[in-house]
């Protein structure tokens, strides 16, 4: 994936209209505004809520992104996290050119046996690889990642196991010594980005926050591959206040709010089993995302 060498790979939310449908202008006006800052990836899984998307509006969705992406834009739609509800995707997605397509993880009702057997069939019925994503421990083992990257079924693994220390971490250690590292990406964002790509190799990030402000994000990914790490370094702790905010009240709620607070694009209503954020909780939302997007 040399790609990742030059873009950050933004998971953006999926805008909806007043009754719950997929809005299509929204949806483009967000793209505009990444693609803008320089960003040539995207990924629609968890940040759009595709956890609970509609499977009668599967087909829609996937339609709604290939026709407004850029034509330089790599787009990544995802699948499951049910086994039923991949499979059924698996049939709609591979009359589709999108290359690749990325299994949300969940760890009700599962083995990594049974995980592994499904991720397996699901890539069989698609015709193209998966992403695999790594999200926390128990869900796959190093050694389970390893084995279905060498069956060729994988084509990237996005690590986003968060530790409080993101340079004290054995389940990633044990990774990159059974996976080429050029595989895995840093999949938490701009704060564990620095010391994943340096100390432990791997292979650009992913991102929400470069939603709000893609240049900014595209320029720390320019230090770490330039090897300024002081720019970098300077470039994360800009994005730490609007992180803290997400950690704090919830990730994907708080980057839905943060794009529609600060006039990026009207993201709408959360779609169930979401819900909002209070109104105090959207002012420092609505201030942190502003001041984000306001740095040049």
């Amino acid at each position: 994936m040399e790609q990742f060498r030059s873009s950050v790979l933004a998971v953006p939310p999926l805008a909806r209209d007043d009754s719950d449908r997929i809005c299509r202008q929204e949806n483009e006006r967000l793209m505009r505004h990444i693609e803008g800052g320089g960003v040539s990836m995207l990924l629609y899984g968890g940040n759009a809520n595709l956890y609970h998307i509609r499977p009668s509006e599967y087909a829609s969705l996937l339609e709604m992104l290939e026709a407004t992406a850029g034509k330089e834009t790599l787009v990544i739609p995802s699948v499951g996290p049910s086994y039923g509800l991949m499979m059924d995707q698996a049939e709609i997605l591979k009359s589709t050119r999108f290359p690749t397509a990325m299994v949300l993880p969940t760890k009700a009702v599962m083995t990594e046996a049974g995980l592994m057997n499904g991720f397996r069939r699901f890539v069989e019925a698609f015709g193209r690889p998966a992403v695999l994503y790594i999200k926390e421990e128990g869900y796959i083992s190093p050694e389970g990642a390893a084995e279905l990257v060498r069956d060729g079924l994988v084509s990237f693994i996005k690590y986003a196991i968060v530790r409080k220390d993101p340079a004290d971490d054995d389940f990633l250690d044990r990774l990159v010594s059974l996976v080429d590292t050029p595989l895995i990406c840093s999949g938490i964002g701009e704060q564990p980005a620095l010391i994943h790509m340096t100390k432990f190799r791997l292979n650009g990030y992913t991102s929400g926050c470069v939603c709000v402000n893609p240049a900014l994000s595209q320029q720390m990914l320019r230090a770490i591959t330039s090897k300024d790490y002081d720019l970098a370094e300077k470039i994360r702790r800009i994005f730490l206040p609007l992180e803290d905010i997400r950690n704090e009240i919830h990730p994907i709620r708080v980057l839905h709010e943060a794009i529609a607070l600060c006039d990026i694009a009207k993201t709408g209503r959360h779609f169930p089993l979401l819900s909002g954020i209070t109104e105090s909780a959207a002012d420092r939302v609505r201030r942190v995302a502003t001041e984000l997007l306001a740095i040049g």
